[in-house]
């Protein structure tokens, strides 16, 4: 059986968003101490993939999961799932809310729910640990009274029960993870796919417009830009960009060609289908049938049979 790594510790979120992104097929999934580590296991061969967070609708995108993707041997989003991100309040049977005292969570988790405890738990000791599972391990050990954890830690400790369900200040905060493996076939275009690169350009004016005017010049919407420095050289930045559409549609096609003319550098990061399944809207003129008929059109011109 295959085995697959995610960012553990057992009864993450990432681990429920992993289930989901191998769930057609049967593999082992295998807990990983950080993004890094999952990774390097991909790279090595010892796991055929990598369930890993990139982006969260509240704290923003996941820096570990951008710098492990580009800091070594190419890697490839296969897959993406978007899961919300709601709580479960945890603890033993015999604790009621009113009993609470101390309650754990992972920092990321606490600012996340932030309103509902000043509401609901005002005089209760906060502690921050590593993980939100790693706060259901502390609360089934007697360490603290209860936990903010994902819902599926209750599987790994079922000793507990859940105070509260479906915690968040906000009602429809997500967090987007993807499935990550080495280069190979990729998935097959769908209609509705989004593409991930990594650009690094040169420290020059206009060179950031100039990489987005690809982009616009081919009708391709961009979904996500965001920085992150080049460790080795202060002032330059790496570009990560989302946009609609897969690498093998010609429009896409056409701007990472004329991207990696312009640019320093691009990676590659993977075509996959998006989670909401949302068709990309196309301009008539970015089409691919207007792509194959200006392809004709430029290679009759060629060949003399027209003018």
């Amino acid at each position: 059986m295959p085995e697959i790594a995610y960012l553990g510790p057992p009864g993450t979120f990432t681990e429920q968003a992993t289930r989901l992104l191998t769930a057609d097929f049967d593999a082992e999934l295998v807990p990983s101490d950080t993004v890094p580590v999952a990774l390097a296991a991909v790279r090595s061969g010892d796991v055929l993939a990598a369930g890993v967070p990139v982006e969260n609708s509240v704290e923003g995108s996941v820096p570990a999961t951008l710098d492990a993707l580009t800091d070594d041997d190419p890697l490839v989003a296969v897959k993406e799932v978007v899961i919300p991100v709601q709580f479960d309040v945890l603890a033993h049977p015999d604790v009621d809310l009113d009993r609470v005292e101390t309650v754990a969570s992972h920092p990321h988790a606490l600012a996340q729910v932030r309103g509902w405890m000043t509401e609901n738990l005002p005089k209760a000791d906060v502690r921050a640990v590593s993980s939100t599972a790693a706060a259901a391990a502390a609360v089934a050990a007697g360490e603290f009274d209860a936990a903010i954890s994902a819902p599926v830690a209750l599987e790994h400790y079922p000793e507990l029960r859940a105070l509260e369900t479906g915690v968040a200040d906000v009602r429809d905060a997500a967090t987007r993870f993807l499935l990550v493996r080495k280069p190979g076939a990729l998935p097959e275009p769908t209609g509705a796919d989004r593409t991930s690169i990594c650009a690094v350009i040169s420290h020059e004016v206009g060179t950031l417009a100039d990489m987005l005017a690809e982009l616009s010049l081919r009708g391709i919407n961009l979904s996500r830009i965001e920085s992150r420095p080049v460790k080795h050289s202060f002032g330059h930045y790496r570009f990560y960009l989302d946009f609609d559409g897969h690498v093998a549609d010609a429009r896409v096609g056409e701007a990472m060609a004329a991207l990696r003319r312009r640019c320093d550098s691009v990676r590659f990061l993977g075509s996959y289908p998006k989670a909401d399944r949302a068709v990309a809207s196309v301009r008539p003129g970015s089409s691919e049938q207007a792509f194959r008929n200006a392809a004709e059109w430029l290679a009759a011109v060629r060949a003399g049979r027209l003018a």
